[in-house]
Formats: C-alpha cells, structure tokens, sequence
C-alpha cells in the first residue's frame, strides 16, 4: 500500500538549509498498525505531512496504492488526501456548536454525497468509532474529550480512507481516556483491517501498535515488529 524510497526534505531559509529527513526507506503493507515514534525535531512531523500528502520530499518517491505522489500537483493531492486519507488530530478540530453526527457528515458535503446517505454513512462512522448512538445529536461542546475523539476518528473514518493517519491523537487526553481512544483505533485495525499510522512521542501509546519505527534526526534508527503489544481498553 505505501512505498516510501530515499525520501528527504530540505527546508531552506535565506543561505541556510536544513534537511530533516535523510534518505528515509519503509513499506507498509495493507491492514498494518503503525506507530512512528520520535522526540521533537526528529523529522517525524515532517514524514507525517509527506505521508499524509500535506507537503511533498526534496527527494525520493512516495508510493501510495501504486501511485506515486512525490511528484503530483497540488490538486492532485488535495484529491488524495480527500478520497485516500482520513486524519485524527491531538486538537479534534470539529466545530464546538455543531452535533457529532453534523461533524463527521461534512467530508460528505464537500463530497457533494446526497443527503440521505451522508447521514447513514456518518452514523455508521459514529457507531464504527464506537460512540453510543445517545450521544450523534449531543453537540461536540457537551462531549467529553474521549467522545471527541471518537467524533474526529468517525469524521476520518467516513470516507473510506485507505488509511487513518493519526497525529498525537491522545496528546490532549488524560491516561484513561487515551487508553480508550487506542483501543479504538485497536478495534479499527483488528476487526474491521483499517490501516493506521500512529505518530507519537511517547513510548508507551507506541506499544499499541504492530510495529514500530523510531525516526531520530531524520533518520529511521530502527523498525521493528512489536512482540509486546499493549492490549488497549477497548469500550
């Protein structure tokens, strides 16, 4: 499903240039659960926005479903990451006086998707997240920061995506929900084969996946396959 080769960024400011990725190689096959670790500065945001399609390498090629997005255009990838990927963030970015089941219908409205289905498929997001169906007409400002998240899952969920590319997604979570949150993602990957890539900082929300790649000053210093998965809360 994705094929990264070689691939490194230069940002250049004035004289000075800063590479923070350097020859970056890996492959992710379909149905995988990724976790890409690093400290800030590692380059992992930087490899989180080439995957995602938010920025493109200085170099090397990208790989997705076959397709080698390293050198299309901008709309080219805006259609991508429309029809391909479907983001988590750490800051939900879902609007706060609008109910869970509008938000997670809006990918549908710029899809132009009529009516009727937009509100199925956005409730068979919601319940595919695993949020009770008491809580689709609660507007997200009465949801707590658990079910927010499950809203934002539910939201990159609805369009079919590929892939779900989370960033940080328990960053603004305490332990227990973030617990929750994973075994969403758990319960994504293992019962319904969604591939997830996982971006973090910390080592223990790491162990949650199948494998585990570690970027240090943008380069991959190991990618390994993770023999003591951490069993999430799945609820």
């Amino acid at each position: 499903m994705i094929k990264v080769t070689d691939i490194t960024k230069t940002y250049q400011s004035g004289d000075v240039a800063f590479q923070a990725l350097k020859g970056v190689s890996f492959s992710i096959n379909d149905g995988e659960f990724i976790a890409i670790m690093g400290p800030s500065g590692s380059g992992k945001s930087t490899l989180m926005h080439i995957l995602g399609c938010l920025d493109t390498p200085t170099a090397g090629t990208y790989f997705l479903d076959h397709k080698d997005v390293s050198k299309l255009s901008d709309d080219e990838l805006a259609d991508i990451r429309r029809d391909k990927i479907g983001f988590v963030f750490q800051s939900f970015n879902l609007l706060p006086r609008t109910t869970a089941l509008r938000n997670v219908m809006i990918p549908l409205i710029y899809a132009n998707e009529p009516e009727e289905k937009r509100e199925k498929d956005a409730r068979a997001a919601l319940a595919a997240a695993g949020l009770d169906e008491r809580y689709f007409s609660h507007k997200s400002n009465q949801l707590s920061g658990g079910q927010i998240q499950r809203v934002a899952i539910a939201r990159a969920l609805v369009n079919n995506p590929t892939m779900i590319l989370a960033d940080e997604p328990t960053g603004n979570l305490d332990s227990r929900t973030g617990e929750i949150v994973l075994g969403t993602f758990q319960r994504l990957n293992e019962a319904l084969g969604r591939t997830i890539i996982l971006i973090t900082h910390e080592p223990e929300v790491a162990e949650h996946a199948d494998r585990i790649i570690i970027i240090r000053d943008g380069v991959i210093v190991s990618d390994t396959k993770n023999h003591h998965k951490r069993k999430a809360n799945i609820i």
